[in-house]
């Protein structure tokens, strides 16, 4: 199998697709379309233009430069006509923003992006803190986007932080730092908060024809699970919450690289699988995946990776990723694929590039243990969620979640009630580095 390149574009390629009317700019030279979704998220049909092998992308999730539509609410009949939104998302391994206009009768369009990794998280695992070299390089990033949004004139943002600066010791020193260093307060949210908006940015690719979702984000140093349940209400409600303190760059720096050897990585599979316990345990997802109840819906670097190694793509096309569906058999042969490479190898491949060569194979292995402990069969792959879901906020926040926070499973201000399985966050992978 040909491996195309994919994820925050590593190195090399060109935008595509001239047609688009709206100049969608990146950072890095193989910047492409970023995923533009519904505004607020109400369910998808799963319908749409098909890709290749694979289930079609649904319909209103457009691509940068097109319209995403989304029923009009009373905040949207106020907005300003020249209103620019931008959205933030600083992650343990990525620093990435979309800059929108609002559409008339919802929805938006992107009108820039900016995606740029920067290991903020790098040496996180061994030493508790933001390394200064670490903190360097995200402050840059963070001025080349003060810079976008300034020439772009937004008018309204919101910039989050997420699992690095939770977890290091100096992440409030970070923040004053970024505040005064480019003028914008970054706010840490939460992770509850991210998966909220997560959800909200994605939930469009869910559908109807399963009453139950397990929803995922495995990021660069932590991985949630949203537990979903799909009823009347044109919103999701979440019936559970987990967050556990790993993710690509913690389980790579804890099992000494990227080059996991086939113990190393059956035993980050196991460790993840034996965290995910208890969440199965409390809301026993098996017993709904036997009657054949439940869809997966993943959002994440892994997940786009694969997506577009299974597309065969020589060049990542975000509009033919999002929405796909691959089978767990297929997973399970690109990671095995992916696993007999070498370092040099998935570094010399324009599907990952040497940015991401000693993550993918960290990554593939949380998402096997999340397959193997629940096997729906299939997981839809999606390429949006926190950036799109800040956007959907700052332009009309929806109702959507309240009814499960009414219930006590809610993301509102926190998770509270019996929903919620929280790991704590210890130094390696959960509980040490992984031993084998």
């Amino acid at each position: 199998m040909t491996l195309g390149w994919i994820g925050d574009r590593p190195d090399g390629g060109r935008k595509r697709r001239r047609r688009r009317k709206a100049s969608h700019l990146g950072e890095t030279p193989t910047q492409t379309p970023e995923p533009t979704a519904q505004a607020p998220s109400p369910l998808g049909d799963g319908t749409g233009a098909a890709a290749p092998s694979a289930q079609a992308v649904p319909k209103g999730a457009g691509a940068a430069g097109q319209t995403a539509h989304s029923p009009p609410t009373s905040k949207q009949g106020n907005r300003a006509k020249g209103d620019v939104y931008a959205a933030i998302d600083l992650g343990t391994n990525n620093c990435r923003m979309l800059i929108a206009r609002p559409e008339r009768g919802g929805g938006f369009r992107v009108i820039d992006s900016f995606s740029r990794i920067t290991r903020l998280g790098e040496g996180l695992t061994s030493t508790g803190q933001l390394s200064r070299i670490a903190q360097d390089r995200t402050i840059e990033a963070l001025k080349r986007c003060a810079d976008k949004m300034h020439r772009r004139g937004v008018t309204d943002s919101r910039k989050v932080a997420t699992e690095a600066c939770r977890r290091a010791g100096n992440g409030g020193e970070f923040l004053d730092r970024v505040r005064a260093e480019t003028g914008m307060t970054l706010e840490c949210i939460t992770a509850d908060e991210e998966a909220r908006l997560a959800l909200t940015g994605c939930a469009s690719l869910l559908t109807r024809e399963r009453p139950y979702a397990l929803v995922f984000d495995i990021g660069g140093g932590s991985t949630e699970l949203l537990w979903v349940k799909l009823t009347d209400s044109p919103y999701p409600c979440v019936e559970g919450f987990a967050t556990l303190p790993l993710g690509v760059v913690t389980v790579a720096e804890d099992c000494g690289g990227g080059d996991l050897c086939s113990r190393t990585y059956q035993a980050v599979v196991e460790r993840v699988r034996g965290l995910l316990q208890p969440f199965e345990k409390l809301h026993q997802i098996g017993e709904f995946i036997r009657r054949g109840e439940v869809q997966m819906l993943g959002t994440s670097g892994t997940v786009t990776t694969l997506g577009g190694i299974f597309l065969r793509l020589d060049r990542y096309d975000r509009s033919l990723v999002d929405g796909i569906t691959m089978g767990f058999d297929d997973i399970t042969l690109l990671s095995r694929q992916l696993a007999a490479l070498s370092h040099r190898q998935r570094a010399d491949s324009p599907c990952i590039g040497p940015q991401r060569a000693d993550l993918v194979l960290a990554g593939c292995a949380i998402l096997e243990a999340i397959c193997s402990l629940w096997p729906t069969g299939r997981l839809t792959v999606a390429d949006r969620g926190l950036r799109e879901g800040m956007l959907m906020d700052l332009m009309a926040p929806s109702p959507a979640l309240l009814g499960a926070a009414a219930s006590g499973h809610g993301l509102g201000n926190g998770l509270k009630g019996p929903g919620l399985v929280s790991v704590p966050h210890r130094r390696g992978i959960a509980n040490g580095k992984v031993s084998v």
